[in-house]
């Protein structure tokens, strides 16, 4: 390692990564954000960030890789890190424009893509449900006659919900892969995306730290409903950890544990998605990104076991292994509950059970998270919420198409 201080530089598209940043200054590195025209207005943490740089909105990759280039002109960059999940695959390649380690555009491009880490997942023995490229109609006539409808178009690359539909018949999923094919934007057209079985379920995510290839650090939560639910039929969205002693929990970070491995993960955060089954209670793998999960999931956790990701990340990437302490997380219980609110600025100041940590603040979004050393006492709370949010905040919008 240098002996001066290392120069870290950040890719963050999104309003994202502040505590990261922060616990990289900490760590006496020097921080450079690079972001996009439209976030620069956003509270980034400037008092530890030693330069800043806003592309343009439509920026495509070669201009990171020059504008990497340039910044390393002067000042050697020692990391390149991708806060955001639409930065995973970038940071990747201006790593290898450099010629810097870190994880390859090839594995990066693995953990952006639904279809390669489905693939992957299953290549491991980890179950998930039914699926098949939407490129060539003898495979996919197959997969229609063999597998039971309703089924899920999915982008393979866009995060959460955003762009997901649901098909009862092979005549819509016929009719929609037609209409796809004949968009003028290439990359939504029908071979960017993944056709799967649909199943009916509770749906779980694990969010983890990961160190030279051992996860060292695992949260596993569950949310209220499915993202695909509330994405699509509004609602509040709702979050919280699972009985530390269960055998849910269990199960599920050994299945995430196997996943990382075969996603060949070295250093760094994911945030993976399984769903139990209402049918045979198996658990099914559905998502993984190489990123820290959104929706306020690191404060819950952090509420939960005193460990914050972010912090804890940058201590992964830039601190010596032989300097950092074994993680000891506390074992009390969080949630979350956040909706999208009719206010610009909603008031939450009747919510005011001693058990709520953080109030989120963000213009029409109305959310809280609460802890307590009692699961039932934090499911307690967010069902009560869930019913007032109903008549005090909530606002639905039509889901997203894209990301915006």
């Amino acid at each position: 390692m240098p002996s001066r201080p290392l120069n870290i530089i950040c890719f963050a598209t999104f309003f994202k990564g502040g505590d990261f940043m922060r616990e990289c200054k900490a760590q006496d590195c020097n921080v450079i954000l690079v972001t996009k025209e439209k976030m620069l207005h956003e509270d980034w943490p400037r008092d530890v960030l030693d330069e800043v740089f806003a592309l343009p909105n439509d920026a495509p990759v070669e201009l990171f890789l020059d504008l990497a280039s340039h910044i390393a002109k002067t000042t050697k960059p020692d990391r390149i890190v991708a806060l955001e999940e639409f930065d995973v695959v970038i940071a990747a390649l201006a790593r290898e424009h450099l010629c810097m380690p870190g994880m390859s555009s090839s594995r990066a491009k693995t953990f952006r893509d639904k279809l390669a880490m489905s693939v992957k997942a299953r290549e491991a023995g980890i179950m998930v449900p039914d699926f098949i490229a939407a490129i060539n109609t003898d495979e996919i006539s197959e997969y229609l006659n063999r597998v039971s409808p309703p089924w899920v178009m999915k982008p393979r690359s866009d995060v959460s919900a955003i762009g997901i539909k649901k098909l009862e018949t092979a005549e819509e999923v016929w009719r929609l892969i037609e209409e796809m094919n004949q968009r003028e934007i290439l990359r939504e057209r029908a071979s960017y995306y993944l056709l799967a079985r649909f199943i009916p379920g509770e749906v779980f995510h694990v969010d983890s730290l990961v160190d030279k290839g051992r996860v060292v650090f695992a949260g596993v939560n569950k949310y209220g409903r499915p993202p695909l639910q509330v994405a699509h039929g509004g609602g509040a969205y709702i979050s919280q950890t699972i009985a530390h002693d269960s055998a849910e929990k269990k199960k599920l970070l050994e299945i995430n544990r196997r996943l990382i491995k075969a996603m060949g993960m070295e250093t760094g955060a994911t945030h993976a998605e399984f769903i139990k089954s209402d049918a045979d209670g198996d658990f099914y793998f559905l998502e993984i990104a190489a990123r820290v999960g959104g929706a306020y999931i690191a404060d819950v956790l952090e509420a939960a076991s005193g460990i914050n990701l972010w912090h804890e990340w940058a201590k992964l990437e830039v601190s010596d292994s032989a300097t950092r302490t074994r993680l000891k997380p506390r074992k009390e219980h969080a949630g979350i509950i956040l909706s999208l609110a009719r206010q610009e600025f909603p008031d939450t100041s009747a919510y005011d059970d001693p058990e709520i940590v953080y109030r989120v603040k963000k213009k029409h979004h109305a959310g809280l998270i609460v802890r307590s050393k009692s699961r039932e006492r934090v499911t307690e709370l967010l069902d009560d919420y869930g019913r007032r949010f109903e008549k005090d905040f909530i606002a639905v919008l039509p889901p997203l198409e894209r990301p915006e």
